[in-house]
């Protein structure tokens, strides 16, 4: 069995121990301690803290765009990827005091297929059943195995609760994705796969006064679903808007869904733009949905994103951002971009909340 240390997060003052052959992040979770993080697999920087006491440690592989060398010669280290060899005192330097204390087991699990359904020409709809009952918070995602690969690859669920111990994932084919070719070419009804989870922060804050806007893309549909089908099954009547980025009108998927939401929802709007509407007859709104979003706000003095359209008069009547959470989830440019743009449109730093999808190996 691995030797134990014991590592203190400041400025919480919650103390867990951890195994050597166990990452900080991953010990946190499995002892119930919510700590932020995204790809899991040091790529996105959002674990990245400082160690204040102690310096015996090794990490597994990460990208220098997430730590640079200089930065972890000065103290710095990802959770993700790294194992204490003795005490350590860690600073947080991204945390969430309303969910730090929230975290749910992590458990691993045998998930049946039950449907593997595309929804658009490079999006499929898998749907699972789990062999046991699983807790996860609207917004969370799980690790899927890669069946003789020793891999695992990160997707959220779509669905609210594992209610019949289904689960709904929408999963973005890549042709080269080593599990999402496996998804495209062999997965079957019947077939059994293993996970593990829950893992995620991408979940909605309790902040009533607040409105909410959510700006997503590709595969990021399925979180930013999730928490929309949650919100209407709690008759939250926040003012929400949900942006959602696709090329062309045959990448669009759950239209009549989120169409229905804005029934079940009075205060929600769906507005989806193409980025290439081509000829198709396309009346909605245009270009890449940061610009979109850019138009809608109006804000003075904003400029126009590289090769977006000229202003003009934005179709939904203008948007007030001011003091709103903001909900980003899809591919990285797209929420590098959105994280620049929201703050200049009155979303504070602290209240933009995202989920980056990395690629490792193309999915």
């Amino acid at each position: 069995m691995a030797e134990k240390h014991r590592v203190r997060f400041e400025p919480v003052g919650i103390e867990i121990d951890v195994a050597e052959d166990t990452t900080i992040l991953r010990a946190a979770a499995e002892q119930g301690v919510m700590l932020m993080h995204g790809c899991k697999e040091g790529q996105c920087a959002a674990c990245k803290s400082f160690i204040l006491d102690g310096d015996d440690v090794e990490h597994d592989r990460y990208s220098t765009f997430a730590l640079p060398d200089y930065e972890k010669e000065e103290g710095f280290t990802l959770l993700c990827r790294a194992h204490a060899y003795e005490d350590l005192t860690i600073e947080l330097l991204n945390y969430d005091e309303e969910m730090i204390q929230s975290g749910l087991p992590i458990q691993e699990a045998e998930a049946e297929v039950v449907a593997n359904d595309p929804v658009t020409h490079d999006l499929r709809h898998l749907v699972v059943r789990l062999d046991r009952e699983l807790k996860f918070f609207p917004g969370q995602y799980l690790d899927f195995e890669v069946p003789g690969t020793g891999e695992t690859r990160s997707f959220s669920m779509a669905n609210t609760s594992a209610r019949d111990g289904l689960l709904e994932f929408v999963i973005k084919v890549y042709p080269d994705g080593l599990f999402s070719r496996f998804l495209a070419t062999e997965v079957a009804v019947g077939d059994r796969l293993r996970v593990t989870g829950p893992f995620g922060v991408f979940t909605l804050r309790d902040n009533p006064g607040a409105d909410l806007v959510f700006v997503g893309g590709g595969a990021g549909m399925a979180p930013i679903l999730s928490l929309l089908r949650s919100m209407a099954e709690r008759g939250l009547d926040r003012k929400a808007v949900f942006y959602y980025g696709a090329r062309r009108r045959h990448d669009l998927c759950f239209e009549a869904e989120l169409r229905a939401l804005e029934e079940k929802l009075p205060n929600f709007r769906y507005v989806p733009a193409l980025s290439e509407p081509g000829d198709d007859g396309w009346d909605g709104e245009a270009g890449l949905i940061t610009d979109v979003l850019r138009r809608a706000a109006s804000v003075p003095g904003l400029r126009p994103g590289p090769g977006a359209p000229p202003p003009g008069p934005p179709k939904d009547g203008g948007l007030d951002l001011t003091g709103a959470d903001a909900y980003v989830c899809g591919p990285p440019p797209m929420v590098e971009a959105a994280l620049e743009l929201l703050p200049a449109l009155g979303v504070a730093d602290k209240r933009v909340f995202y989920d980056k999808f990395t690629t490792t190996g193309e999915g």
